[in-house]
């Protein structure tokens, strides 16, 4: 393949089982470049290696003032470099396009991974380590791929080169073909703790990566709280770490490349000092003395190959092994229901026991706000890993979930995606004007107006016209920064909301969509969610009870299991792990608690004096705990 059919039509399924298995995958699929490029190499290292026979009989043609032979070992020579320049252009090009295209399939191949798990890859796989194998990881692979048809053309030519010296010297080419494996082995004792150490510093600076990214991220964040100077202090002592780590790498390397020169010098020494001893007692001309010293110069050359190779090598396993586990993080894009028109019905949970009725907003409240992330990838049809498992394989996980009695794992990928939509509790916004992001697939149902209005988008809209870049006043033709850097959190959710309102899924399912607005605000937000979605399945996974209270039902769920489950106000009467959770009690307030009381023949019944209500907070943070009486009031 050439540099200018990239990219790929299709990068192929790779074998992702281990990271030996993806670089023999990648060696499979270039075969024919692989080829290519050892045949110019080849020819290359063999012009090279042949150079020796003409220096030689150059030298004693001139020891015999021969005139004839002198111009035959001119003309090979001038042969000779002709052959040595094509060859060296050809395998470099060569070389070079098996480097690019084969990282070339990589990308896409992650890409396409990237876009099959959305937001689920960045839970499974930290994002300083999606980073990390998109770019140093990728280039060390793609320098194995380069190194090894190179060394390959190298290693033929000093076995050739050896052979030939045995039968033209013996007793010079046994020499050289004992001492030349023995200074090719004596390297690689001192790669593995060399690639450690390199690995070390890699893993270090995805550390130091993720948290410059989570850094820059929440600068806003940061600043407001005046927390700058401390995630500067742990930066600062993370990029030292990867300093200290580098230093030590560099060291290793640089007595490996000591190894490199030392070695070979004794070895062109030692060949030097006993082909005089020959040349002396008569034994071999000093043309041949010339000619095996030159062709033991030339071994130095592949030599150098062979050690590139393993230190390619050495660099590349670790790496392809990341970049495998990566692109082994997979939900099957095909199913075994291909022909079946879309699910419906009720959405089953069979690892939690959890079941949202078609046609209803279900709200689920979790103690722990992880396992709530859990849940909501689960009903995604993306099942997480099991706890300290990188990954697992079908059948070691949870159960999948069902659609109307289907498994989301038995319908195609783009399927399940059409009738189920998950929007976590920190969606993405990418750069572009409003209207290109509310511009995704849709069913019609719901209008871009209708879905602002009920994400309470109002003020969101009349910010975004006054900073219109064409003076239109036209929010939907105003740009939004990358992630929605541009706009607080509550803007950025409440757009967030409005897109997947807009694509009007057969099933919804929000976790914490609410967060980061203020309990005004998120009291209309609830009307309008539960006005716009009537007729469609919603799953709100939340612990606010103004979202609580506009809920057809309430799933409560402890240790991952089903514990409760009826109406809000139900569950504040009768569950009180339910309501220590909902209302942030302590287990003192929990235990003094009396829950409103329908009201009597005589007038409304008042309950026992509670907790006065928190002091709501800015827009950015999350709903305060409100009274239960409070918020019977307001509902």
């Amino acid at each position: 393949m050439h540099i200018r059919d990239l990219p790929h039509p299709d990068p192929g399924t790779p074998d992702a089982r281990t990271g030996g298995r993806l670089l023999r995958w990648l060696c499979t699929q270039q075969l024919g470049g692989q080829t290519k490029a050892l045949a110019w190499g080849l020819l290359n290292t063999g012009a090279m290696a042949s150079f020796p026979l003409p220096v030689g009989l150059a030298v004693q043609a001139a020891v015999d003032r021969s005139g004839s032979r002198l111009a035959l070992a001119g003309a090979l020579l001038a042969l000779l470099g002709v052959l040595l320049t094509v060859g060296d252009v050809m395998v470099h090009r060569t070389a070079v396009t098996n480097w690019i295209t084969s990282v070339a399939r990589l990308q896409q191949l992650l890409a396409r991974k990237t876009t099959e798990l959305g937001s689920a890859m960045t839970r499974r796989v930290a994002a300083g380590e999606i980073v990390a194998v998109s770019t140093g990881d990728l280039e060390k692979i793609g320098w194995f791929l380069e190194a090894l048809s190179r060394s390959g053309a190298a290693v033929l030519t000093s076995v050739g080169v050896c052979v030939a010296l045995v039968l033209y010297q013996p007793a010079l080419g046994i020499v050289i073909a004992i001492g030349l494996p023995v200074l090719a082995l004596a390297m690689l004792p001192l790669l593995p703790p060399a690639t450690r150490r390199a690995d070390e510093q890699r893993e270090r600076a995805g550390r130091a990566t993720e948290l410059a990214s989570d850094t820059v991220a929440g600068l806003r964040v940061l600043r407001g709280i005046g927390g700058e100077d401390l995630f500067l202090d742990r930066y600062r002592s993370a990029s030292q770490e990867v300093r200290k780590a580098a230093v030590r790498s560099a060291r290793m390397w640089a007595l490996i490349s000591a190894v490199q020169v030392v070695l070979p010098g004794l070895l062109l020494i030692a060949v030097v000092w006993y082909g005089v001893r020959l040349a002396q007692d008569g034994r071999i001309a000093i043309g041949e003395l010339v000619t095996v010293y030159s062709a033991v110069a030339f071994l130095l050359y592949p030599l150098r190959h062979f050690e590139e190779l393993a230190m390619a090598y050495s660099f590349s396993r670790p790496s392809a092994k990341r970049a495998a586990r990566v692109l082994a993080l997979t939900r099957p894009a095909g199913g075994r229901i291909t022909d079946a028109g879309p699910a419906t019905g009720d959405l089953h949970d069979p690892d939690s026991g959890l079941t949202a009725t078609s046609g209803r907003l279900t709200a689920v409240v979790c103690g722990d706000p992880d396992a709530a992330g859990r849940l909501a990838e689960r009903l995604g049809g993306h099942p997480a890993p099991a706890d300290g498992a990188e990954d697992h394989d079908a059948g070691d996980g949870p159960l999948s979930v069902r659609l109307g009695g289907t498994p989301l794992d038995d319908v195609t990928r783009d399927a399940a995606r059409t009738v189920v939509l998950v929007q976590d509790k920190d969606p993405v916004l990418l750069s572009g004007t409003l209207g290109e992001l509310l511009d995704v697939p849709a069913s019609g149902r719901v209008g871009t107006s209708q879905a602002l209005d009920a994400a309470q988008c109002v003020d969101v809209l009349a910010a975004l016209a006054q900073a219109s870049a064409d003076d239109s006043g036209d929010p939907m033709r105003t740009r939004i920064t990358e992630r929605g850097r541009s706009l607080s959190g509550g803007q950025r959710q409440r757009l967030a909301l409005a897109r997947s309102l807009v694509t009007d899924p057969e099933v919804l399912v929000l976790d914490e969509p609410t967060s980061a607005v203020d309990s005004h605000t998120e009291a209309r937000i609830a009307d309008g969610l539960r006005e716009i979605r009537k007729g469609r399945t919603t799953v709100l996974l939340t612990s606010s009870p103004l979202l609580l209270d506009r809920a057809d039902h309430v799933v409560f769920l402890q240790e991952g299991e089903v514990a409760a489950e009826a109406t809000h106000r139900e569950l504040l009467h009768s569950h009180p792990a339910y309501r220590a959770v909902v209302t942030r009690e302590t287990d003192e307030e929990t235990d003094g608690f009396h829950p409103p009381r329908a009201p009597g023949p005589d007038g409304p019944e008042q309950s026992a004096p509670t907790a006065p209500p928190a002091p709501s907070g800015p827009a950015t943070q999350p709903a305060p705990a409100r009274r239960t009486d409070v918020i019977e009031e307001t509902a």
